[in-house]
């Protein structure tokens, strides 16, 4: 770890302090957003959004590198592709409950096999693998700047409508006597956790995007008798895993994204025995 802590000073390996820094400032938006997933329980629809990401990312790059359209970068594209779905999903579920698995499902297929269509048009030859299982190590200027802007919105957001939000994860139904718009606000969240999808597939990934974003607040919560404790509680194990994650991978040349979901999950499944244990006691 020392060796790591080194490397991450020298001025050679930039991408490292890079790495550090997505990983800090991310942490914010997977903890406040990952508890409201993780107590709404809508874990299923952040996955269909996450995989409909690769559409969204293959269409910016064929855009850029086949129709130069320079502006069309696959962070927006990703990004676009995810508040669809999120909207899309969302509005199936309030209106049509009967059909909801349908067409999350056709959503979560199309939109990885779009996305894999696109990049088959696109001239030169793109892998997939950072996209599916992330590579933090690979992160530039430009990626911190797009999720210091999009941290921004989810804090903002999140602060303005912490009540309304905590309402429909709770009591819906009690939410919507008190005449709050649940359906508008249930949208909001989804949306919410769209962009926080777009954030951490850089990080860990499209297949393991889930597993940081629910993992963190349901350890929090073993811990946790208020919401804002879970949160909280998030955050710190968020940039916990995520920096232990990376010295890890770094000194045993290991890819990060596995490495950090492989690191939560142990902690979690060790925690709940040994929280099974004291219960048993």
């Amino acid at each position: 770890m020392i060796e790591f802590i080194q490397a991450v000073f020298d001025p050679d390996n930039r991408f490292l302090a890079y790495a550090l820094a997505m990983g800090g400032l991310s942490s914010v938006a997977f903890g406040i957003i990952g508890t409201f997933v993780t107590i709404k329980r809508i874990g299923y629809l952040a996955g269909a959004i996450s995989h409909s990401v690769l559409g969204g990312v293959g269409l910016a790059l064929y855009l850029q590198t086949a129709m130069g359209v320079q502006w069309a970068d696959p962070v927006l594209g990703a990004a676009a592709a995810a508040v669809t779905a999120a909207l899309v999903i969302g509005t199936v579920s309030i209106k049509a409950k009967e059909r909801e698995d349908t067409i999350i499902g056709t959503l979560w297929a199309v939109g990885m096999a779009a996305g894999i269509l696109f990049l088959d048009k696109t001239p030169g030859y793109f892998s997939l693998g950072s996209y599916l299982f992330g590579d933090i190590l690979l992160i530039s200027g430009r990626d911190l700047a797009y999720v210091v802007c999009l941290d921004l919105i989810i804090l903002a957001a999140s602060l303005l409508f912490f009540n309304r939000l905590f309402g429909i994860c709770f009591d819906e139904e009690f939410t919507l006597i008190r005449g709050i718009n649940t359906t508008a606000y249930y949208l909001l969240l989804l949306v919410l956790t769209a962009l926080t999808v777009v954030l951490m597939v850089r990080i860990v990934g499209i297949v393991l995007v889930i597993a940081l974003l629910t993992i963190p607040p349901a350890i929090a919560g073993f811990y946790s008798r208020r919401l804002w404790q879970m949160m909280a509680g998030s955050v710190i194990l968020c940039i916990l895993f995520t920096w232990t994650g990376l010295g890890i991978s770094y000194h045993f040349s290991l890819s990060s994204g596995p490495v950090i979901i492989v690191l939560s999950g142990l902690v979690y499944v060790a925690l709940l025995i040994l929280n099974s244990l004291i219960r048993k006691v």
